[in-house]
């Protein structure tokens, strides 16, 4: 029952691995993506090496789980990663992080990579809710979130401070019907 839920046709989530250093180092230090996780100081390649060191932790322990995105027909492509964080047994929820490497954006994987990651989170973890917070201007995100069953319930005025101003964000939760 178990033995394909992180994976479809398309995309296969798995553990991260040291191989994936530098790539997450990469993503991590790309500034544009600095505003979206909402820290504004690179990471070293030290720091990354030390957080791969210790992904084998369970996400009962540590709060989080992060899973790389791998292409099905195209093995040992990585083309993004996804986070559970604020894991919470008791409450039955966590929050998704989204990262698609900007090479393969607007290809629908955001939506495969939510489908399997929803289907791991409701079945196996057994969460009542996901959430996740995105930028009022992240309309690409804010739409796949929405199409994906994510629900606007609030907004945070003047949330977020970016070189163009102040920007609001919205607070999207899914919950297991």
């Amino acid at each position: 029952m178990y033995s394909k839920i992180l994976e479809n046709d398309i995309l296969k989530l798995r553990a991260i691995q040291t191989d994936d250093i530098d790539l997450i180092h990469r993503w991590e230090n790309e500034t544009s993506n600095w505003f979206v996780s909402q820290h504004i100081t690179p990471f070293s390649r030290e720091l990354i090496q030390n957080y791969v060191g210790n992904s084998d932790m369970d996400i009962y322990s540590v709060k989080q789980l992060r899973l790389m995105i791998d292409l099905q027909l195209d093995p040992g492509n990585t083309i993004g990663m996804v986070d559970l964080f604020e894991f919470d047994p008791q409450n039955r929820r966590a929050g998704v992080g989204l990262l698609i490497d900007k090479d393969y954006r607007y290809k629908g994987y955001g939506k495969a990579v939510l489908e399997i990651l929803k289907a791991y989170a409701f079945r196996l973890l057994n969460l009542h809710q996901l959430y996740c917070s995105i930028d009022e201007n992240n309309t690409a995100s804010l739409s796949l979130f929405q199409k994906m069953g994510f629900e606007i319930i609030g907004k945070k005025t003047d949330w977020l401070r970016t070189p163009d101003g102040w920007h609001n964000e919205f607070l999207l939760q899914c919950i297991l019907e």
